[in-house]
């Protein structure tokens, strides 16, 4: 594969897990969406899908890492880094582009969910508003949700453990499942197994941290928060965002290093 290859290969299969997977989160999240309230099932089942989805589009280009911490596990595995940086910058670019998409595709339910007094409350006055921006930049939005993840009972130790313990199992069931015939990618059957692994995880480990088990797919929607127009859409968390790039990145080292001691 030609690094233009991987690099297109893994922005448009990072834009499409992120359109639909994001837009999963939206359509159950914001107020005027007719699948609001669908419930975490509708969530898991909807990143799986979004993860074979954007697997088979992007596997012929890139192999369909997706994830920086699949790219970091293979490298350990192989010992090859040089590709590494072209597949983390295809990466985040796609998971910001695919977080745009979802803004466009829920623009008006965005609009109503965030001018909506049962949601963001009464207005606030204008010698009030930089001090009520400035509370609201301390902890996350309204919308947060439907960009990035966050932690039902926030516990650094416990949130970051959660977040390695799931990518843990992720990418030994890439390793041991999920790769094609050359090694460095998802394959055909590999794509089906690892999305249903990913519902399995979200059924499973999702409910403490929302699981991120993926650094671009957090960090670059966080980012396209902090950017978009949106009214009253509160804070991003900033504080808390490192804990979903640093848990599946961590997460990726421990699954290639147990992956090459019991099974290589």
């Amino acid at each position: 594969m030609s690094s233009s290859d991987i690099f297109i290969g893994e922005t448009i299969g990072t834009a499409i897990l992120i359109l639909l997977g994001g837009g999963v989160c939206a359509a159950v999240t914001l107020k005027a969406s007719k699948a609001r309230n669908a419930g975490w099932l509708a969530i898991a089942f909807g990143w799986g899908f979004a993860v074979m989805t954007a697997v088979y589009i992007s596997g012929p280009l890139s192999g369909a890492h997706l994830n920086p911490a699949v790219t970091v596990a293979l490298a350990i595995k192989d010992g090859e880094w040089s590709n590494v940086p072209t597949y983390l910058a295809g990466q985040l670019l796609g998971a910001m582009i695919g977080a745009a998409l979802v803004w466009v595709a829920y623009l008006g339910q965005f609009q109503a969910h965030l001018t909506d007094r049962e949601i963001v409350g009464e207005p606030v006055a204008p010698d009030t508003a930089d001090k009520a921006v400035e509370a609201q930049e301390k902890g996350a939005g309204p919308v947060l949700g439907i960009f990035s993840t966050g932690p039902e009972v926030r516990n650094t130790v416990q949130n970051l453990l959660t977040e390695i313990v799931g990518t843990v199992v992720l990418i030994l069931a890439v390793l041991t499942q999920g790769l094609n015939d050359n090694g460095n990618g998802l394959g055909i059957l590999g794509g089906l197994i690892t999305a249903l692994v990913v519902v399995s995880i979200g059924l499973s480990l999702g409910g403490p941290t929302g699981y991120a088990i993926n650094p671009a797919r957090d960090l670059g929607p966080r980012i396209v928060h902090a950017l978009l127009p949106l009214p009253n859409k509160g804070g991003s968390d900033w504080s808390y965002a490192w804990i979903p790039v640093v848990g599946p990145l961590v997460g990726g080292a421990i699954g290639a290093g147990v992956y090459n001691l019991a099974f290589a």
